[in-house]
């Protein structure tokens, strides 16, 4: 009667790349596999078409500029627009300014984001928008 719920799970579990919390770097970032951030960047933040990649967003760092993931753990803070081919987890640090795009979200009680969700795949084409502003009333 009652089916088992697929749980979602991010592919890649190795960070090979670190910004770390005493670093800044002013640019756009391209990864491979995994990059774990805990510094800052003022750049965007992209991954190689076609890979797997993991991106981690400690609670002490920061992007000021576009991000693109294949899979996504964001507690720190950005400010750009986000999109994630696969997994985004919104823990509860999180604050983005941006619109993100997602396939599948798991967002955190105390997560913020000033800006539009939108789900790839079903809903992608048929224009489906959720704006937070309006869908809380």
């Amino acid at each position: 009667m009652f089916g088992k719920k697929k749980e979602s799970r991010i592919e890649l579990t190795k960070l090979s790349s670190l910004i770390a919390e005493n670093m800044e770097v002013s640019g756009d970032v391209q990864f491979l596999d995994g990059l774990r951030v805990d510094g800052h960047i003022k750049g965007n933040v992209l991954t190689k078409a076609g890979t797997k990649s993991l991106l981690v967003l400690s609670d002490q760092g920061s992007i000021t500029g576009n991000v693109s993931a294949y899979d996504a753990v964001v507690n720190g803070t950005i400010v750009g627009d986000l999109e994630v081919e696969h997994f985004l987890e919104l823990q509860a640090s999180a604050r983005v300014t941006g619109n993100i795009v997602y396939h599948q979200l798991r967002m955190d009680c105390g997560a913020t984001v000033e800006g539009k969700l939108t789900r790839r795949g079903e809903f992608e084409d048929s224009g489906n928008v959720v704006e937070l502003s309006s869908a809380v009333q």
